[in-house]
């Protein structure tokens, strides 16, 4: 059985997230792209059969099986709705939406569907997340007592670009802490309170980089920093440490790129490496093989909701006024 993918939004980052890793297998095709400009360009230029000039199009196109919502984030509670009212299952691209208050509506908008909706977490099914996933969970550390995420990486201010504007889901938080926040999620148990947050921000009110104290249960001190300012040097990496010693990873999100994981248990240093492909290979597999199975993946449900929940209460913190990002 061949999985059909339709494109919503002529996206750059589709190249890397999804029509490279369909080129590497052959039980999947991107059967169609929509866009409200270029949509034939596009489709020519990646060999794609069908461009469709609208996305009512795409969404009525029976021959397609899951559409991918690559638009801004502003456009994916509405859109990703639509695609699952239209009978398709969806992989969305992050953040999930521009706050908890939508990602409720899309999750509610799939259980009412009978579809799926997956966010677009592509790091967490690498296996060097599943690694240290497993060794907090196996207590290699002991008990987690602190904890720091971190995701820079430089995207200069442009004013009425995607990035850059609040009402299109912009802001270092929203393009690159929603990362962040999630390996802390994924890995520290409950939900944090969020103690304080500090931002800086651009001509356009979105911020540029964002720093945020959190606290998990059981008394679990953990940091969330991002930062697009231009010259900042593109990092991802998260430090746990433990009772026992302490664990740094870095290069969490490009992972076959290259990265390293420094585990000090005892005052005894090791360093080492995870196999595996790109994330987004990973997270095409990880898709495919839930939506043929039935089976519940750890990105979809009410995960998208808890994530957004913590990115909005870090922007109450910091003092934002996010009451026209419906």
């Amino acid at each position: 059985m061949t999985t059909a993918i339709g494109l919503l939004g002529a996206a750059g980052i589709a190249r890397a997230a999804v029509l490279l890793p369909v080129r590497r297998r052959d039980d999947v095709v991107v059967a169609a792209v929509a866009s409200r400009s270029g949509a034939q360009a596009y489709a020519s230029e990646h060999g794609i059969e069908r461009a469709y000039d609208s996305y009512e199009e795409l969404l009525a196109d029976p021959g397609i099986d899951l559409v991918y919502n690559a638009l801004p984030p502003s456009m994916h509670a509405d859109w990703t709705i639509a695609a699952l009212q239209a009978g398709k299952d969806v992989l969305c691209e992050k953040p999930f939406t521009m706050n908890a208050t939508q990602a409720r509506r899309v999750i509610a908008a799939a259980a009412d569907s009978g579809h799926r909706v997956i966010e677009a977490f592509h790091d967490h099914y690498h296996p060097l997340s599943e690694r240290i996933r497993d060794m907090v969970a196996d207590g290699v550390l002991g008990r987690i007592v602190r904890a720091q995420a971190v995701f820079d990486g430089a995207t200069p201010y442009a004013p009425g670009t995607l990035r850059h504007e609040p009402e299109l889901g912009g802001g270092a938080l929203m393009d690159l802490g929603c990362y962040a926040v999630h390996w802390l999620r994924s890995i520290l148990a409950g939900p944090p309170i969020v103690n304080r947050a500090l931002s800086t921000d651009n001509p356009s009110g979105a911020d540029i980089s964002m720093q945020a104290e959190l606290i998990f249960p059981g008394e679990v001190a953990a940091t969330v920093e991002c930062s697009m300012a231009e010259g900042v040097t593109l990092r991802s990496a998260l430090t746990l440490t433990g009772e026992r010693g302490t664990l740094l990873v870095d290069n969490i999100v490009f992972p076959s790129a290259g990265h390293s994981i420094h585990l000090e248990i005892d005052g005894v240093p090791r360093v080492s490496t995870v196999a595996g492909r790109t994330t987004y290979d990973h997270q095409l597999e990880a898709v495919l093989e839930a939506l043929r199975t039935g089976s519940p993946l750890p990105t979809e449900g009410d995960d998208p909701i808890a994530n957004m929940s913590t990115i909005d209460a870090i922007y109450d913190a910091a003092g934002f006024d996010r009451a026209t990002w419906k």
